[in-house]
């Protein structure tokens, strides 16, 4: 029985004026949450572009070499703006950052992979693909002053950051939270 490897691909956050943004407003959140929150961990923020699941050697091997033929798309800028959350922000599941420009690109490459890995067992993903950073994930309610943020911060700027590589990411899954490691990277032209 071969070993599965649990793993997706994804963009980081190049520009790390834009990263420390981000951590600073999740750091806001966290502690005014409590218990009520899992943070995303500084190095593990990221914007994941396919969730592939849990696959085989073979299948990561192909989904390598389709990532190095995504080296068509040309390097791009994402502007990351506001604050939101899944399912909604009264009741949120979710806590994220947005995508305002870029967010097409994002979407083409997302389109690209789905067609090139069709046959491919993999992850079925039931929701459309609506680029964000996860930030943290909310256990039990948020108190009233941490949900005020997602309000303030509802079209907070945090930038632009570029984006110049694919990379295929391994999770596992640990009691502490996941540790992610770089299988893949893929320069963008």
């Amino acid at each position: 029985m071969s070993e599965l490897i649990r793993s997706f691909i994804a963009i980081e956050i190049e520009n790390r004026e834009v990263l420390n943004k981000i951590i600073r407003v999740r750091d806001m959140i966290a502690s005014l949450s409590g218990d009520a929150l899992k943070i995303v961990e500084d190095e593990n923020i990221h914007l994941t572009i396919r969730f592939l699941g849990e696959i085989d050697r073979s299948t990561l091997e192909n989904i390598k070499k389709i990532l190095d033929e995504a080296k068509i798309f040309k390097r791009f800028n994402i502007h990351v703006k506001g604050l939101g959350a899944f399912p909604n922000v009264a009741k949120p599941r979710v806590i994220w950052v947005g995508v305002e420009e870029g967010f097409e690109k994002l979407r083409e490459i997302r389109r690209f992979i789905d067609e090139k890995t069709s046959g491919l067992r993999i992850h079925v993903d039931q929701h459309d693909f609506q680029p964000h950073i996860t930030i943290a994930r909310v256990k039990t309610a948020l108190p009233p002053k941490a949900a005020q943020i997602l309000m303030n911060y509802s079209s907070e700027d945090f930038g632009y950051s570029p984006v110049s590589k694919l990379i295929l990411k391994k999770s596992l899954l640990t009691p502490r939270g996941p540790i992610y490691t770089d299988l893949h990277i893929v320069e963008l032209s």
